[in-house]
């Protein structure tokens, strides 16, 4: 009772297609897996990019504010809007007198901001 049979040609070439249909979903699984939802792998890589820059509170906008951690885009509005009201920042600590950030969101974000001297 030893049944063994060769496969035929179409099913050595259907079994083929399928394994190589299984390596391209699991590839792009793999690559899905890599970007948060909602972003290409290249538009991943760039705000990763500009998350490690380091930013100057002088002139930069909401927008690149906002890819700081803990800084969405309201808060980041909010830095824009003290900026405009108050004058240039004079020091990286003065950003804990903006309504909404602390010594803990401060600590999380300093190593991602400067203040450049605009002399």
């Amino acid at each position: 009772m030893n049944s063994k049979r060769k496969l035929t040609k179409s099913e050595g070439i259907l079994l083929g297609l399928t394994a190589l249909f299984l390596c391209v979903l699991s590839v792009l699984s793999l690559r899905d897996r890599a970007a948060p939802p909602g972003l290409s792998v290249r538009s991943a890589l760039a705000q990763e990019a500009a998350e490690s820059a380091v930013l100057d509170l002088n002139t930069a906008t909401a927008q690149e504010l906002s890819t700081l951690p803990g800084i969405g885009p309201e808060l980041a509005r909010r830095i824009v809007s003290y900026r405009e009201e108050h004058g240039p920042f004079t020091a990286a600590e003065e950003l804990m007198e903006v309504p909404g950030i602390g010594p803990g969101k401060f600590s999380a974000v300093a190593d991602s901001i400067t203040v450049e001297d605009g002399t």
